[in-house]
């Protein structure tokens, strides 16, 4: 019996490589997902590192970073922010 395939449609999952952590410390949305700002997760949504080791969405980190209560630290440990990697790859 041969069985002939006349139309395949792939598909694909990605997901963020992040090391012990699976969701934004301030948004609390899954890396996997987008920030509150964003409509689609991926390139458009890109996930950021600090020297601290703590990752967030990078919009989410801007936002935090403007406001006055922030002083310019990581949310999580409070050290002076420092960014260590900007992660456009999956």
């Amino acid at each position: 019996m041969k069985v002939k395939i006349k139309c395949w449609n792939g598909v694909a999952v990605w997901r963020w490589d992040v090391p012990n952590e699976e969701v934004c410390g301030i948004c609390r949305v899954h890396f996997d997902g987008c920030c509150p700002t964003c409509k689609t997760p991926g390139d458009d949504c890109p996930l950021i590192w600090g020297e601290c080791t703590h990752v967030f969405h990078m919009h989410c980190l801007l936002r935090w970073l403007q406001t006055e209560g922030s002083r310019g630290q990581c949310p999580m440990d409070r050290r002076t922010w420092g960014n260590f990697e900007i992660g456009f790859f999956f």
